[in-house]
């Protein structure tokens, strides 16, 4: 948690997936937010003095028997609060509305009806594309509420109580389906809430810098760093804080993309003036990954190997006391219920909580609270090049999660190959800016083919390409056909081994990005 100076706006997580993207839309309209657990009390929100209350969406009814909910007490704090979905059904729920199902679970974009004027809705048109996903609707308000908004299905789309600032809202304003949904958010931190807008990257980085030289003292630091651009931040923003007492160590697991160590090496020593360590550690690892086909099990490996790998290097320098790691925010709520809510663990990430205590160093994480937008940003303010800023998001695992099986050095190989013609074909069509993440995927199987006169039975490769702004939802992207042909016929003919070519048209939910 940020310190009070900032303000903030706190979400308190009933189990929506949807949790990080009302945080998102939030900060970027320059108001800090954290998730927190719906168990969070009354007396602990009057210490951090936020500005406003988000009661986020959840897949329980309100009235289920152990359904999530939260202390009442907080409807008396005097805060705003916005509740979202079942943060709405339960708010108005507490205030003595009356929720029950829907003939049919409703889902998907719907035309909402804004009645009359007022600072929820200001400068909205009075009809409204929104996102529903729903299966219990408030069915009767008291004379303490009015309504707002209504849809076909939905006598109360948006409410308000007229005696406290407390406001929900049906569907789902933070998603990218509800067009206005941003503006929504925007009217409650500021015409709501009266947030000024104080949460901004130049400020970050000043406090930042702050924080750190307050954490480090006069001691040294040593950095994990990957070629990425969180590693990279996070280096930039120590190495601005302390200056030569930043160590950085590069582990080349062998599971990196074509030449990828080589630029690693060649940007750091290009961008920074500090002390880099390389080590070579491809044998290593693919010794203790051989036969291991289990995704959770190819992370776990690689995150122990590492922290081993790393720790043996870190103990050649000397006066070190604080590891720094480039976490970022979603890689916490992923891998861990938010803040001790109701939200699906979707992945486990070898930064995050991983790290055995035996290891000895105190966790220095500036990136913790932040989105991948943000950190791009702070990338930008620091001056790092273009190049490493825009880089499309690695795994911390490599190309172990990319390579759908048992990993082995040939398997490898036919990936690089196959990764670098993907790349090479989107930049050639003026696309890579423009999608957020393209990669090649090595499936653990073979299909009949024919090349030249003889029969084939060799690999096949997925190409997935995707555009986001949070990495929490995602579509595919539309490449070409022109340009999918090219990558097609580029693999086929140049990667030995391969003979068919797919590509992933599927989204997140209910895919993920990466395949493992």
């Amino acid at each position: 948690m940020l310190e009070n100076n900032i303000e903030k706006v706190l979400i308190l997580d009933f189990g929506s997936q949807y949790a990080q993207l009302i945080a998102r839309r939030v900060r970027e309209n320059h108001v800090y937010s954290e998730i927190v657990s719906h168990l969070i009390t009354a007396e602990q929100i009057k210490k951090i003095k936020p500005k406003g209350i988000i009661l986020s969406g959840g897949p329980a009814s309100v009235y289920s028997k152990n359904a999530p909910g939260c202390d009442e007490e907080i409807m008396k704090l005097g805060v705003p609060v916005l509740g979202i979905c079942y943060g709405m059904q339960l708010g108005c729920m507490m205030l003595g509305s009356k929720v029950s199902p829907t003939a049919a679970r409703e889902y998907g974009r719907t035309i909402c009806a804004i009645s009359g004027e007022n600072r929820f809705f200001k400068t909205l048109p009075q009809e409204i594309t929104v996102w529903m996903s729903h299966g219990d609707i408030v069915t009767e308000l008291p004379v303490e509420f009015e309504s707002l908004a209504h849809t076909e299905n939905c006598p109360y789309a948006a409410v308000k109580h007229r005696d406290r600032d407390f406001y929900g809202v049906q569907f789902h304003p933070e998603v990218t389906h509800t067009p206005n949904g941003s503006r929504i958010i925007r009217n409650f931190i500021y015409e709501i809430c009266h947030c000024s807008g104080n949460w901004k990257m130049d400020s970050f980085i000043e406090k930042s810098v702050n924080d750190i030289n307050k954490q480090v003292g006069n001691g040294r630091v040593v950095c994990g760093l990957s070629g990425g651009v969180d590693s990279a931040v996070t280096a930039a923003l120590i190495h601005k804080a302390i200056g030569n007492r930043l160590s950085c160590i590069f582990v080349d697991n062998g599971l990196l993309r074509n030449f990828e160590a080589e630029e690693v090496v060649k940007t750091f020593k290009e961008n920074f003036s500090t002390d880099l360590h390389v080590v070579r550690a491809q044998d290593r690892f693919l010794g203790k990954l051989k036969g291991v086909s289990d995704p959770e099990k190819k992370r776990k490996i690689i995150g122990h190997e590492f922290i081993e790998v790393f720790k043996n290097e870190a103990q050649k320098i000397s006066s070190v006391r604080f590891l720094a790691q480039g976490t970022l925010y979603p890689d916490v709520i992923e891998s861990i219920p938010a803040h001790g809510g109701p939200t699906v663990t979707i992945k486990s990430h070898h930064n995050v909580g991983g790290l055995p205590e035996e290891l000895g160093f105190e966790l220095v994480e500036p990136l913790r609270f932040l989105f991948k937008d943000e950190v791009r940003k702070i990338g930008e303010e620091l001056g790092l090049p273009k190049e490493l800023v825009g880089r499309h998001p690695f795994p911390g695992p490599g190309l172990a999660i990319r390579i759908i099986g048992e990993i082995t050095g040939q398997r490898l190989e036919v990936l690089r190959k196959a990764d670098k013609i993907v790349i090479e074909e989107i930049c050639k069509a003026g696309l890579y800016n423009k999608i957020a993440q393209c990669f090649a995927v090595l499936l653990p199987l073979s299909t009949v083919g024919v090349m030249g006169d003889e029969r084939s039975y060799e690999n096949v490769i997925a190409v997935r390409a995707v555009e986001t702004t949070d990495f929490m939802t995602a579509d595919w992207y539309r490449i070409p056909n022109e340009t999918l042909g090219s990558i097609s016929h580029r693999i086929i003919n140049e990667v030995k081994g391969v003979n068919r070519v797919v590509y992933d048209i599927s989204t997140k939910p209910p895919s993920t990005i990466e395949w493992e």
